[in-house]
């Protein structure tokens, strides 16, 4: 069970990410400078995995699920993680071997962008059935509006930057 749970993970948490990292701002983490995850492994003890399974007594074991961050809703996060799972169990999917190496070296599997990150949701006919059609309408034409919103905003280093160098 575990084995599929860890799969499901690894399948779908790429189109799960809007629910895990909600806000634009969210994926300046995913890079390869950060402790943030960049891709879906897993490992044993492995901190530099997406998905870690801690080295602990049997009747303990667990699954961290790296990828939220700490601006996701944790109703929100805990329900497209436990969702990614699910769906790994009812598919009966297989996890790749466990690393034991960098994963940061095997380069990103996950959406470097928010815009991305709904493409990925809006094209998973799993994650929205389990999750509803309706809310995955509503929750990705809401973030999609906040998308567009940031982006009519000129920052503060296109300002300093871009005015003094173009």
């Amino acid at each position: 069970l575990l084995a599929h749970y860890i799969a499901g993970l690894q399948n779908y948490v790429p189109a799960a990410m809007a629910l895990v990292c909600p806000n634009v701002n969210s994926y300046r983490r995913i890079r390869l400078e950060s402790d943030a995850p960049i891709n879906t492994h897993w490992g044993r003890d492995n901190r530099t995995c997406g998905l870690r399974v801690p080295i602990d007594q049997p009747e303990n074991t667990r699954v961290e699920s790296r990828f939220a961050g700490s601006d996701a809703n944790p109703y929100l996060a805990m329900a497209g993680t436990l969702a990614c799972g699910l769906l790994g169990i009812k598919e009966r999917l297989m996890p790749t071997e466990p690393l034991s190496t960098d994963a940061q070296a095997l380069g990103f599997e996950l959406p470097r962008s928010l815009e991305e990150a709904l493409s990925l949701l809006a094209d998973c006919d799993e994650l929205q059935a389990l999750l509803g059609r309706r809310f995955v309408r509503a929750y990705s034409s809401v973030k999609q509006k906040e998308y567009e919103t940031f982006f009519r905003v000129i920052s503060s280093w296109e300002r300093e930057f871009l005015l003094l160098n173009v």
